[in-house]
């Protein structure tokens, strides 16, 4: 299992381009500096009227499938 952690802020009117479909993949540098590729379609779940910004771990098998994302630390603004 692969684990990616990293950092993420993203105002909310920055991630409006998702939703006008102007952004389908958020590409972000892991902490231990690997360049990670994810649908930005996994970030809905964190948006808060602020946007999103927090510190995020995103999971998956070793061929890059069954990708999951979680924010650690506060439970604010975590996915269901």
């Amino acid at each position: 299992m692969k684990r990616f952690e990293f950092h993420l802020t993203i105002t909310a009117e920055r991630f409006m381009d998702y939703y006008r479909g102007r952004v389908q993949q958020v590409i972000v540098r892991s902490i231990s500096g690997e360049t990670v590729r994810f649908p930005a379609s996994m970030l809905k779940a964190f948006v808060t009227p602020e946007g999103i910004h927090g510190d995020f771990v995103l999971t998956c098998d070793d061929q890059h499938r069954g990708a999951q994302l979680q924010r650690l630390g506060s439970a604010k603004g975590t996915a269901r």
